[in-house]
């Protein structure tokens, strides 16, 4: 279970230090792809072809699209001996990624941020409608 907050810098290679809080667990290989609300996510390769088997049995008319989202931008990376991996010009792009970044463990899977976009998503986010979401949980 991937838990915590790490920032790094994007290096211009396009290159950042993958915080080790999070290589241990998530594996030496593992991947990154186009995730929801603009950021990216890093997951291991096992939570990976889970996703991919259920994707490619899945019927429903929009799985195309979540496919065409999720395969379309995903790579394959090993941290270096560093512990940098490198971010396509594409998957940067799509985040809004160019300096600062926000590396967030959620649960299952590990979200790569601009830390501009964090930071403006946290300011949108009404608390009231954080309680309503917790009061659904039933947290």
């Amino acid at each position: 279970m991937f838990e915590g907050e790490g920032r790094c810098a994007l290096d211009e290679k396009g290159r950042f230090n993958f915080p080790a809080r999070f290589r241990e667990e998530i594996g030496e290989t593992f991947k990154v792809t186009r995730w929801l609300e603009d950021c990216l996510v890093a997951m291991p390769m096992h939570q990976w072809e889970r996703l991919k088997s259920k994707l490619m049995t899945d019927s429903l008319v929009k799985g195309s699209k979540v496919r065409r989202k999720l395969f379309g931008g995903a790579v394959t990376v090993s941290p270096d001996k560093q512990g940098r991996i490198l971010l396509t010009p594409e998957l940067r792009e799509h985040a809004g990624i160019d300096k600062e970044i926000a590396v967030l463990g959620v649960g299952e899977v590990v979200e790569i941020w601009s830390l501009e976009a964090l930071r403006a998503m946290d300011m949108k986010d009404e608390s009231d409608e954080i309680e309503a979401a917790m009061l659904e949980l039933g947290i």
